[in-house]
């Protein structure tokens, strides 16, 4: 069953996306599908060593009110 997914993504991003697809005769979706089923086989439980500047931040904002709901609208205005 193929199910619709709406991705948020920089129009230059899009458009590179359009040309690198027209260029290799696919679809940006079938491009995307493509990419998902590499991940998907990659060994989801691997630890990996964080860097330390990666490691610094972790867990910083742990106790704060901040929610998707405000990434979502950062990321509205900064496109706007």
């Amino acid at each position: 069953m193929n199910t619709k997914l709406t991705l948020r993504l920089d129009d230059t991003l899009i458009e590179f996306a359009k040309r690198y697809a027209a260029r290799n005769g696919k679809s940006v979706s079938r491009i995307v599908a493509d990419y998902f089923a590499a991940i998907k086989n990659e060994r989801l439980d691997e630890v990996y060593d964080l860097s330390p500047s990666v490691s610094a931040l972790k867990g910083l904002l742990g106790n704060t009110a901040v929610g998707e709901s405000d990434y979502q609208r950062h990321l509205e205005k900064k496109h706007q």
